[in-house]
């Protein structure tokens, strides 16, 4: 039985592959890995969700992109696809290639079986090293529930180099999630439109 460790990438090995790939993949300490698609009504609220702040962040500098942009956080080497993200002025990617982004404002992930320890925990500790970002936001898609991480500022009002978040959270149909990054608010029942909960247990 052969003992010989997998040979790990480079970056660009990495980003030539992706490059020419059929499917989207994470990119972590030399190694890739697939990711799966999202069901309907992860792609109904992510789509829902892009669409709301889009709508609500015209005519400010700002863009809201969903999950074919690709995202660098460049102080752990982590390549990865948010759900969504927003950008405020002008976009700042690697190398100057308009395919990675490296500064993003806020960040939008939703929920899965498969993938909620990953986004609660390794993944958001590798998003808190970006010093750009200033929220990081969770939403569930089997019931309504939105959490908002809002970076706070330290003593001297520095807000890039703090790891303290303030977390907001809802889980009423008619209630508003506010974004504190982008001074807004939008209704969870914008968010879970057109979205079928499963039946309880039981």
């Amino acid at each position: 039985m052969s003992t010989a460790e997998k040979r790990r990438l480079t970056a660009a090995e990495y980003l030539a592959i992706e490059a020419v790939a059929d499917v989207r993949h994470e990119f972590y300490d030399g190694e890739m890995f697939a990711m799966g698609g999202g069901s309907l009504w992860h792609n109904i609220i992510k789509d829902n969700f892009a669409r709301a702040l889009a709508n609500r962040l015209a005519g400010r500098g700002c863009r809201v992109v969903t999950s074919d942009q690709r995202l660098k956080v460049d102080a752990t080497g982590l390549y990865t696809y948010p759900d969504v993200l927003v950008f405020c002025g002008p976009p700042v990617m690697e190398d100057g290639v308009h395919h990675t982004l490296t500064n993003p404002l806020l960040v939008i992930e939703v929920l899965s079986d498969s993938t909620e320890k990953y986004d609660r925990g390794l993944k958001f500790g590798h998003y808190r090293r970006l010093p750009t970002l200033r929220e990081y936001v969770l939403v569930a898609q089997d019931r309504y529930s939105v959490e908002a991480y809002l970076r706070q500022a330290d003593e001297s009002g520095t807000i890039a180099d703090t790891d303290h978040w303030l977390l907001s959270a809802t889980i009423e149909p008619t209630a508003e999630i506010r974004l504190g990054s982008l001074d807004v608010s939008v209704p969870l029942a914008e968010i879970y439109d057109g979205v079928e909960f499963p039946p309880p247990p039981g």
